[in-house]
């Protein structure tokens, strides 16, 4: 095509020029193997305006082509193995032998009494501590789980939801400690609840009392931990809960848009929170499907910020996501097929821009993974990244009959299914009322059903079957990790401030009460205090009561 094209010159001439005089690409030249060079765009014949309307230039609206104008030969997405088990220490340990291996930011999984607020000595945790992540009960937990990690230089995305104000307060405080300030943190808090209760199920609150700490959140960190992407909001687990790819798109955008519509409503300004909201994705196995997927989802988010939010900034319509694979594609039968099927998905994820990335270990059907196992996840980022070329153009499937033709198609759907839940009253009405949760159902269904008569083949499920007498090393946990765990939060309730504790916790609650007050405050109060998550999520159920479900 023509260099004088008027829409490329000025693309070259703004978002690119602006783009490499602050981030230089990787290398000075890209090339195939026999030394031909790999252009950074490639781009029809003819620049129109249905190609400018559709796709465009990556960095500029409407994004289809990615959010930064260089992508991957700018920089690599971030790898961020998924991580957490036992004890803080155990998982500490396991995340500095990640960054050893080359991982660049780290994403902590959470047990499950920690995801719905309960203290490991708290009957209702009994048998779950440390067994699908890290136990964190207090500051000191948190402190040993960060010890010897820089988090002035490294990204930290944490997988919790209800408890997410108590665990993003806590890393701040460690922040602190280490001499690092609150705006010069990076990372994610997930703090997506409307998914919860559709999707996940570890919800505490009702819904509008979790929307009030979600906004309290934005509020806060836009003040004071700019850097900081305070939720991220998932179709992930829309998706494992059985979601068609154009479910997962349409439910996780309506998701953004009511909080966004929240935070305006409590008087938040739309350029100043927007830009630091995150998506979290799910990569399936169908290659090309998934790809579609990631574009069309970003075109979508960014014409309905323009459209119904009439933004202007560009970062308040990039969609930003990270991508884990599918753990509801990963089978216990013939583990080691489990590595293609997380090869295919991650390969899915780049080609559709992602820009933060999570693969599933081998063994993940079984139990949760070994060393060698994660190893192994973590080096097919890398091999894709090194290896396969895709990282050396943007966008590559860009053009592509059929890739553009599901890419619309995709678009179309969701949006069809936003305007359902927006004619049946919004998200949260849509929780209530069942509307939501039937969808992922019914799709749920139907999938099964597929597989269960043969028409959809699971390779060594339903279809090539072996007869396996192989045992695979799977991690076992300790009985004895939850009442060492117990014992150290005994010695810290013991050794802390009780007149500080007592006090914390009173003013938490007189501002839970007070419908203006801003939470984050007294929550980061009462940690530096010690005060347990337990005792915190204690004293707002006391106030907010809890979210029983819809009686279905």
């Amino acid at each position: 095509m023509s260099k004088q094209d008027p829409a490329l010159q000025e693309w070259q001439d703004n978002e690119l020029a602006r783009t490499l005089a602050r981030f230089p690409e990787r290398k000075e030249a890209f090339t195939c193997h026999g030394g031909r060079p790999v252009e950074r765009l490639a781009l029809p014949k003819e620049i129109d305006e249905a190609y400018q309307d559709k796709l465009g230039f990556p960095g500029r609206y409407p994004y289809t082509r990615g959010v930064q104008p260089t992508m991957y030969r700018g920089r690599l997405w971030t790898m961020r193995q998924y991580a957490g088990f036992s004890t803080a220490a155990a998982s500490n340990e396991r995340y500095r032998y990640l960054l050893d291996q080359g991982q660049t930011g780290l994403s902590v999984a959470f047990d499950l009494p920690t995801q719905i607020g309960y203290d490991s000595d708290d009957p209702m945790a009994l048998g779950e501590v440390g067994k699908v992540g890290v136990a964190i009960d207090t500051l000191a937990d948190m402190e040993i789980l960060f010890d010897q990690i820089p988090l002035d230089k490294i990204s930290t995305s944490m997988t919790i939801n209800s408890p997410a104000m108590v665990l993003l307060a806590m890393y701040i405080v460690v922040a602190e400690k280490q001499g690092v300030k609150a705006e010069q943190i990076m990372g994610t808090i997930q703090n997506d609840l409307l998914k919860e209760y559709v999707a996940r199920g570890t919800y505490i609150f009702p819904p509008r009392a979790s929307l009030r700490l979600i906004t309290n959140i934005f509020q806060w960190c836009s003040a004071n931990a700019p850097r900081f992407n305070t939720i991220s909001i998932s179709g992930y687990h829309i998706r494992e809960a059985g979601s068609t790819a154009t479910q997962e798109v349409a439910f996780t955008l309506a998701n953004g848009l009511t909080y966004v519509q929240t935070a305006l409503d409590a008087g938040l300004d739309l350029d100043v929170f927007a830009p630091r909201l995150a998506f979290f994705f799910n990569a399936s196995s169908n290659l090309l499907e998934e790809a579609a997927k990631f574009r069309a989802a970003r075109r979508l988010w960014a014409r309905l910020m323009k459209e119904r939010f009439q933004a202007e900034k560009p970062s308040t319509m990039m969609l930003r996501f990270h991508t884990q694979t599918a753990g509801n594609t990963l089978t216990a039968q013939q583990v080691d097929n489990n590595i293609v099927r997380v090869t295919i998905q991650a390969l899915a994820a780049v080609l559709g821009g992602t820009q933060s990335l999570h693969t599933n270990s081998r063994d993940e059907a079984l139990s949760l993974p070994t060393e060698d196992s994660v190893r192994t996840a973590l080096r097919t980022q890398q091999i894709i990244a090194h290896e396969s070329g895709v990282a050396d153009t943007v966008d590559p499937l860009a053009g592509s009959w059929y890739i553009e033709e599901l890419t619309d198609a995709i678009e179309q759907e969701a949006l069809d299914l936003i305007n359902q839940v927006d004619e049946f009253g919004g998200v949260v009405a849509c929780i209530e009322n069942g509307f939501i949760a039937g969808q992922i159902e019914d799709a749920a269904y139907q999938y099964q059903q597929q597989i269960e008569s043969g028409e959809r083949v699971i390779v060594g499920v339903n279809e090539f079957q072996v007869d396996e007498d192989v045992e695979v090393p799977v991690m076992r946990l300790d009985p004895a990790v939850e009442d060492e765990q117990v014992r150290q939060l005994k010695q810290v309730k013991a050794e802390r401030d009780q007149e500080a504790v007592r006090q914390c916790l009173a003013d938490l609650e007189n501002a839970a009460r007070s419908d203006s007050a801003n939470l984050m405050k007294p929550v980061l109060a009462a940690v530096r205090a010690y005060c347990s998550l337990g005792e915190i999520c204690g004293v707002l159920r006391g106030v907010f009561g809890e979210y029983r479900g819809r009686a279905w």
